[in-house]
Parts: C-alpha cells; sequence; structure tokens
C-alpha cells in the first residue's frame, strides 16, 4: 500500500447528493480557494448508490469525485455500512438490532443494524465489493473509511438471536468446554451453570444483578464483532484496491470497541474532534479532555493520526452549544495538529437543512455562503500548512505513559463499587495534572514495552494476570517508575475476586505494601497528610487501608479510624520505584503528588505557561517544533527554552487569545 495520503493536511466532509449538482462546482472553488485538498464522501449515502436492490447507482459519485478532482481534490470513500436502506431493513426486517430490554430498536437513525447478522454481512459485503470494483483504478480516490464512528449508538446493542449464536461459538472457542466456562464465570453463584454453551443467554436485562464474569465476556466479544465486522470490509478493499489506505474514525475514549484492536489492521487511526460539545464553551475548562482524546488516538498506533472530523461551528442535534468565538475553531484545530495530526478533515462541508444534523454546523451556513468561520479557517490553512510540510511524520516524545485497558474498563463500569468511581475518570485525573504542568504524556496498552518512559502511572489495574504482574516487576527492576492506585490486583482475567493472598496481590511484593482492609468513601472526603511538607489535603471516593512491609510512607490518612496509617507509599525494588496510592487524590493532594513524583523522577516540562496556556511537542530527526496556544478569553503567557525560535506569531512568550505560537530549536 502506497503512502497515498503523504503531503495532504487539510481536507472537509462532503454530501454532494445534499445539494442541486449545479453548485457543485461552487463548493470545489470556494474548497480550493481554502486549501482543502481531501474530503470525505458517500459514508451515509447507500440509498443513493443502490436505490433499489442490486441495480447500482455510481455515477453521481463519479461525476462529483472528477469535479472535486479538477480542482485538486482528492476524495476518501466511506463504506455506508452505518445506514442501510429502507428497502433492505423491510425485506429483511431481522437485521434490526435488538437492546438488552428485548425492544427491536427500529429504521430512521443510524446504525439500525446488527453487525453479526449473516444477511446483513451478505448485503454489506456486495456494496463494498461494488465501490471497490468501480473505484479501484480512479486517480481521485486515494483511501477508504470504514462505516462511521463504530460503536456509535450501539451501546447496549445487539441481543437478537443471531448475536446470541455467535456469542455462543464465540465462549466456545475460548473456553473449549462448558465445564471451563462455568468455572471462569463461577456458575456456582445463584445455581447459574450451564449443560451446554447452546444454553448461554445473551444479556438481556434481569430481575436483579448480573454475573459480572459473563458480563466481562460480553463486553469483550461485542469489541471482536465489531472488529471482525470491520475486518471483512477490509479484506474486500485490499483486495481491489492495494494502493489505497483504509482507516476509521474512532471517538477518543468510547467504550464500544477496543480501538488497539480496531486499529490493527488499518494504515493510520482518525479521530472525530469536538472541543465545544452540546455545553457552554469556557476558557481551559475541558481543553486537557480534548488534548486527552488526542494523545489516546495517537497511541492506537503509535503513529501519527488523521482528525477526519474537526469542529467547525456550533454543534447541535435536538440542542446546541454555545458559538465558537472568532480564532477557537482555529485554536482547536491547531491543538490537533499539535499532538500529531497530520491531516485535518472539518466536519462539514455545509450545514444540512434535512434530518438529525440540521443543527451540526459546518464551514459554510444553510445558505452556502462563505462567512466568518469559512475565512477563519482558509486563514488558519494558509498559515499552518507550509509548517506541517516541513514536520509531516513528526512524533510527541513522552517521557511519562499512562496504561490504558479496554478490559480493566469493562470490569469497572460492571461493578465501580463507588457510584462515582470511573476507570476513564480516574486516568484523566492523572492526565490533567500531568497537561497542567506542560507534560507529554502517552497512551500505552499494557501489553506493550514499558521500557522507553521514566514514568508508568497505572490507575485502577483491577484485573490482574501473572504475565502483567511480571510486566510491572521487570519494569521497575530495570530501573522504571511505576505508579499503582488503589483496587490493583483485586480480581483474575475472569473478574473472579483473588483469594490467595492480601491485596494487592502479588505486586504486594514490589510496593512492599499489604492491605488488610480498605473503605468505600460515599459520603465523606478523607483527610491525607504529605509526611514531608506536613500539608493536610483531601482524597476521595475510596482509601485503602495499608500496612508497610518495607515501603516508605510519602503521605498519611489523618481522619477516620485509620488515621496514621499509609496512604501513599514508595518502595525500592531493583533498580526503580513503585508509588502506591491508596485514594483518589483531589485536586490539591494530586498537584503536590505528581510534583513530588515528576521531581524525583526527573521528567522534564515543556515550559512554564499560564493555565489557559497549552505546550506541546512534535519532534523529528531531533529537530522539535514547539507549540503555544491560548484557549483563554484574555491574553496569556507563557516561557520555552532559549533553543527555540518563533517562526509563526507575533510577540514570544504572550498570546492573545485563541492565538497559536510555532517555534523550531535552533
Amino acid at each position: 500500500m502506497a503512502g497515498n495520503w503523504k503531503g495532504i493536511h487539510f481536507g472537509t466532509d462532503y454530501y454532494p447528493e445534499h445539494w442541486p449538482r449545479e453548485r457543485w462546482e461552487t463548493d470545489a472553488k470556494l474548497m480550493q480557494e481554502m486549501g482543502i485538498q481531501v474530503v470525505r464522501m458517500a459514508e451515509f449515502s447507500w440509498h443513493k448508490m443502490e436505490p433499489v436492490e442490486g441495480e447500482f447507482d455510481f455515477d453521481w459519485l463519479e461525476e462529483a469525485i472528477a469535479l472535486l478532482g479538477k480542482y485538486g481534490i482528492k476524495t476518501i470513500l466511506g463504506t455506508p455500512s452505518a445506514a442501510p436502506p429502507a428497502w433492505l431493513v423491510n425485506k429483511y426486517p431481522e437485521i434490526l438490532p435488538i437492546d438488552r430490554q428485548g425492544r427491536v430498536r427500529g429504521f430512521g437513525g443510524r446504525h439500525h443494524d446488527c453487525q453479526s447478522n449473516p444477511t446483513y454481512r451478505k448485503y454489506v459485503a456486495t456494496m463494498v465489493t461494488a465501490m471497490a470494483k468501480r473505484f479501484a483504478e480512479n486517480p481521485d480516490v486515494i483511501g477508504w473509511q470504514t462505516d462511521n464512528e463504530f460503536g456509535n449508538s450501539h451501546g447496549d446493542l445487539c441481543t437478537c438471536d443471531s448475536c446470541r449464536s455467535t456469542f455462543q461459538k464465540w465462549l466456545k472457542k475460548k473456553y473449549e468446554t462448558v465445564e471451563s466456562l462455568n468455572a471462569a464465570w463461577g456458575n456456582h453463584f445463584w445455581s447459574q451453570e450451564y449443560n451446554d454453551f447452546s444454553e448461554v443467554f445473551a444479556p438481556r436485562i434481569t430481575v436483579t444483578g448480573e454475573n459480572p464474569s459473563a458480563m466481562l465476556d460480553w463486553k469483550c466479544f461485542c469489541s471482536d464483532l465489531i472488529v471482525d465486522f470491520q475486518q471483512k470490509q477490509i479484506d474486500i478493499i485490499r483486495e481491489y484496491c492495494p494502493n489505497h489506505f483504509i482507516t476509521h474514525n474512532c471517538m477518543g475514549f468510547a467504550d464500544k470497541v477496543n480501538y488497539f484492536d480496531l486499529n490493527r489492521e488499518l494504515d493510520f487511526a482518525c479521530h472525530d474532534q469536538y472541543p465545544g460539545g452540546f455545553y457552554a464553551i469556557m476558557p481551559h475548562e475541558n481543553n486537557y479532555d480534548m488534548a486527552a482524546n488526542l494523545d489516546i488516538t495517537r497511541g492506537f498506533k503509535k503513529q501519527n493520526f488523521w482528525i477526519m472530523e474537526q469542529q467547525s461551528g456550533i454543534t447541535g442535534w435536538e440542542i446546541m452549544g454555545r458559538a465558537p468565538r472568532p480564532g477557537q475553531l482555529s485554536a482547536w484545530a491547531g491543538q490537533s495538529v499539535a499532538h500529531g495530526a497530520d491531516a485535518v478533515v472539518f466536519f462539514r462541508w455545509r450545514t444540512c437543512t434535512a434530518g438529525t444534523e440540521q443543527y451540526w454546523h459546518g464551514i459554510l451556513p444553510h445558505s452556502g455562503n462563505p462567512g466568518r468561520r469559512y475565512q477563519e479557517l482558509k486563514d488558519f490553512i494558509g498559515k499552518m500548512k507550509p509548517h506541517m510540510e516541513q514536520f509531516e511524520g513528526a512524533m510527541p516524545k513522552s517521557e511519562v505513559a499512562i496504561v490504558f485497558s479496554y478490559r480493566q474498563e469493562y470490569a469497572m463500569q460492571i461493578q465501580p463499587q463507588h457510584p462515582d468511581l470511573n476507570y476513564v475518570g480516574q486516568i484523566k485525573k492523572y492526565y490533567k495534572e500531568l497537561y497542567k504542568n506542560n507534560i507529554p504524556v502517552d497512551f500505552v496498552e499494557d501489553t506493550e514495552d514499558f521500557s522507553g518512559y521514566k514514568l508508568v502511572i497505572a490507575p485502577l489495574q483491577y484485573l490482574m494476570t501473572p504475565e502483567l504482574e511480571q510486566k510491572y516487576f521487570d519494569y521497575v527492576a530495570g530501573g522504571g517508575h511505576l505508579l499503582l492506585t488503589m483496587r490493583t490486583g483485586v480480581k483474575d482475567a475472569n473478574n473472579i475476586c483473588m483469594s490467595d493472598r492480601e491485596l494487592p496481590g502479588r505486586l504486594g511484593e514490589l510496593c512492599g505494601i499489604e492491605i488488610l482492609d480498605y473503605d468505600c468513601l460515599r459520603d465523606v472526603d478523607v483527610q491525607v497528610r504529605m509526611n514531608e511538607s506536613e500539608e493536610t489535603l483531601l482524597g476521595a471516593k475510596w482509601a485503602d487501608i495499608i500496612t508497610s512491609k518495607g515501603a516508605k510512607s510519602v503521605a498519611d490518612y489523618a481522619s477516620e479510624f485509620y488515621a496514621g496509617t499509609p496512604c501513599i507509599t514508595k518502595n525500592v525494588y531493583g533498580d526503580g520505584k513503585a508509588y502506591y496510592v491508596g485514594t483518589e487524590p483531589k485536586e490539591e493532594l494530586m498537584k503536590r503528588l505528581l510534583a513530588l513524583i515528576t521531581e524525583e523522577v526527573g521528567v522534564k516540562s515543556l515550559g512554564w505557561s499560564d493555565e489557559e496556556v497549552e505546550l506541546s511537542v512534535r519532534e523529528k530527526e531531533g529537530k522539535k517544533w514547539l507549540f503555544a496556544i491560548n484557549f483563554g478569553l484574555e491574553e496569556g503567557c507563557y516561557q520555552v527554552p532559549k533553543e527555540y525560535k518563533l517562526i509563526l506569531g507575533s510577540e514570544a512568550g504572550v498570546l492573545k487569545p485563541f492565538e497559536i505560537h510555532l517555534y523550531v530549536n535552533e
């Protein structure tokens, strides 16, 4: 597969079928003037391409592709499997998904499909094959996007007979015998044993309670099902279009499908970035969250990525978010570039006049006349594109990694223990403090090599295996610094509580601690005293009651019946150190804790900045490009090392609201 996406940096999502043909050339001209190089099309156009079963009409699409190509604009085609047409649903109503309450979800939205249904898969394969054959040699088509936002709208779907049967086959492949399944799920509890795999249910809503082990396997099965559904499309496109790239538009920390798995067979990852959401846009309020979405996307393949949908106006379906302020769209797009995006595709070109997304605004308003948003993004592209040509392929380099696991996420969803304890939320609390201090972060799978990082943070390692335990031992013994938190080593891989030793299991040896009891802090925060500074700060949600077995106490509890016992510990093991945090640090405690650890470990900040200013770096072959972006409503200040020379912007160290500065090291 040729790298035919190289040199493309800006695009837009385009729906020519929504507009008269006589408008298309006007759009192409405006795109060219704006600096648009690529469009994504057709991901929701199944009926337009196959209005009647077996009768394909690609002429309109080919015409649009050729017209755009005349203006130097390439095309990415989306496979339309997220929007099966009415004729297909009417002929085969069994392809409609069934939720956990046993209700059929009907036609009229999108993703009204069961991804295990063999009939639906057959029709998808036929459509993708027809598209691939038609456009394989088209010089203006360079790549493909599978489906659209896999998992979106499928939160509790599908539990139909096809999914039940497919789940049974998945379990038989994993466990081989029903006896092994019963043991892994602890089915002796509440008389839940099965005599045969054919008896296993898809998990509909129960009278009371759910089997945590069964639910974990169900969530993993649902993820694998989506990966397999995509793979069938990938195989077809690879066969007919070997010179085209294939990608998919992911959604940050969305959890229906394991994005590490989904991206393995793709050429690069993509992400849909909407900082405005449906809520009021406030300065610096959610910039760390948006940065985390970008960093996790970079982590899916450990390489540069694309933004397939970048916010270009007010967001809204039934309700709307705030209007982005002048300069804010550019700042958001700049943030995507700063965190490793080599291409930014703005959603959408023109605000649609019909359907659910009438108020999901695009670059152009309903009228189609260029206005403030068009001009702002045109100016942004003009300024940023020459630099992107220089640092294409450059990657942020991080000394800190945060471990992210979908299995941990699934297990904590099933039994959060504290009603407000959330796996992704916990991860983002640690990320946020590092972000505030301009310390770059990578997100890594727990199967990856940690040795290149000075500090690895692994919150809520709730499920534990001997293999993962050994990885943590080896990393620390080799000189690494590991931070573990409460609820570590509680269960085995099957979501069964471990009973062979005290918490946190074998990792207690690594951390030099033992946990004999704990407290779920439902109605109170706990006071925590830092031993070095004697400051008393706060922890929340949980308190592991720790007994030291050689570890040094960094902070002790200062309230509740366990006052005076360790809350945060540090243990030397081999050439490295293991830290254990027995509570969820509130903001000031988190600030003190990570300041202490990063200084001790020798993790470097990119520089100082006001709260609203973000600093990021991309690096290639020893050359570094440093971004300073002000997301605040007021002037923002920052300081960076003297080695950097300002190449975009005016007054070094001072940013107007939503201004972007770019530096390069000399």
